[in-house]
């Protein structure tokens, strides 16, 4: 049983920064996993982010989030980090961490999620 659960997301105001951990329990390793993180609001679909390999060596992200967000993990803390920098109001959504083989997350039908975290960007 892979059980993942996000959590740092909150209030924010535009141009803030905030960083949310996925956090792996149970007798998951992230280390066995590509690790991805993907959000979703009311208006729009579901929206892949980025993705960490299971090495940890690679990352990947979506255009729409290259260059403000960054993907890491720890491995001791058996956790994944999704930092984001200079927040927008259109990036308030639930933010969700999955993981899977790498090609599922990218192509975004992992197997595996958290149950999310709200991000609320103010203007």
């Amino acid at each position: 049983q892979v059980q993942l659960a996000e959590s740092g997301g909150g209030l924010v105001e535009a141009g803030d920064s905030l960083r949310l951990s996925c956090g792996a329990s149970g007798s998951t390793l992230i280390s066995e996993y590509a690790m991805g993180w993907f959000r979703q609001s009311p208006a729009k679909e579901r929206e892949f982010l980025g993705v960490i390999s299971y090495s940890g060596n690679q990352t990947y992200y979506a255009d729409s989030v290259r260059g403000r967000f960054t993907i890491s993990r720890d491995i001791a803390k058996n956790t994944v980090y999704l930092k984001m920098n200079r927040l927008k109001p259109e990036d308030t959504a639930v933010y969700y961490c999955a993981a899977d083989y790498g090609p599922d997350v990218v192509g975004g039908h992992p197997r595996f999620w958290g149950q999310g975290t709200q991000v609320t960007v103010s203007s």
